[in-house]
């Protein structure tokens, strides 16, 4: 089994009023010895805003902004941005969030030259109602049926008057990751409708119009990375952190989910895909790289979760940072070239030198 040690807490929310009831999910760049976290901070109401701290080394603040660096602005995302990740492809930062109008989530996007002025370009993820969404995707071939569930849908009808003609409820299409740099000249980015993680491939970000996403759904299977494969994740599954590229593949830190009597537990998972071919899955690990397992992960605003969303490499150790129970953020290390063996072994072939 291999060695994991959790860090503890890394940051926790502050009487300042816009993260006064948690920070979680932290979007993170490292740039040298610099690493650069930008961070889910709620406030009173589940209103989410994304603040902003440095750490001089994996385990320690070094600064801390007083203010969100990012926060709603238009009708898409009044009710919050939440769960950024962050990349760095060319000469731009893509930063990713899940933009909530407080019955949508859907991906956004924001970009920067500078990590401190960032633009936004809107929603960049697919806008269906339901049953669009399902009468493209069962045209041709079978699909998982769980993708045929309304998930949020039922909560949400309780919560508003549909009859109401300006309330546009669509699927909900979150965790959105750029790979870091393009990939036989696309850019490549995950998304997750729940309950797997899907891949989008384009030459630029104008490529992702409606024409686009209908030829996609009609093709859905063809897109989808990953499904639940194991008892950990049975229940559903979704990006985490940006993938890393290693000599053996692109090694991604996701999130998975499964249903228990005290209701779902949120653990990090590992798995590995082809440098060239994201789509063919290498290896995954056939157990939970992190699960609740402490006070802080077991109990907050969300009991027993622990949701990675970044990471950091200082030598040979890989640094996750995660959301531990929805209230603080914490940080699991591992070796990194010990990981990559663990998931080689499940294919098979690796042998110890």
């Amino acid at each position: 089994m291999l060695a994991v040690k959790k860090e503890g807490i890394i940051l926790k929310k502050t009487d300042l009023v816009f993260e006064a009831e948690g920070v979680l999910n932290p979007a993170v760049y490292q740039d040298g010895e610099d690493i650069h976290m930008f961070y889910r901070a709620v406030r009173a109401g589940n209103y989410s805003t994304i603040g902003y701290c440095r750490l001089s080394d994996p385990l320690t603040v070094a600064e801390r902004s007083d203010t969100p660096v990012l926060f709603p602005q238009f009708d898409y995302e009044s009710q919050g941005v939440e769960d950024a990740r962050i990349v760095k492809i060319d000469d731009l930062y893509y930063m990713t969030y899940t933009a909530y109008d407080g019955i949508n989530a859907l991906g956004a996007l924001a970009v920067s030259k500078d990590l401190k002025h960032f633009e936004k370009r809107g929603i960049i993820v697919p806008q269906y109602h339901y049953e669009e969404f399902r009468h493209l995707i069962e045209c041709k071939g079978q699909v998982n049926v769980k993708y045929f569930r309304t998930h949020k849908l039922d909560h949400l009808l309780k919560k508003i008057d549909v009859s109401t003609e300006h309330i546009k409820l669509f699927i909900w299409d979150k965790n959105v990751i750029f790979f870091p740099r393009r990939i036989n000249g696309k850019l490549m980015f995950l998304h997750r409708i729940r309950p797997g993680i899907q891949l989008a491939a384009i030459n630029d970000l104008e490529d992702l119009t409606k024409d686009y996403w209908d030829d996609y759904f009609l093709h859905f299977n063809d897109h989808i990375l990953m499904d639940s494969k194991y008892d950990h994740e049975g229940s559903y599954i979704g990006g985490g952190c940006p993938p890393i590229e290693t000599e053996h593949g692109w090694l991604l830190i996701y999130h998975g989910v499964r249903d228990t009597p005290q209701g779902y537990v949120y653990c990090a998972c590992a798995a590995l895909f082809d440098l060239e071919n994201p789509m063919k899955e290498i290896a995954r690990l056939p157990y939970a790289l992190i699960s609740p397992q402490f006070d802080w992960e077991l109990f907050g605003e969300v009991n027993n979760v622990c949701f990675p969303t970044g990471t950091a490499v200082k030598d040979d150790i890989l640094y996750i940072y995660y959301g531990a129970a929805d209230e603080r953020i914490a940080c699991a290390s591992v070796s990194l070239q010990e990981l990559l063996i663990e998931l080689l072994k499940e294919t098979g072939t690796y042998a110890p030198a």
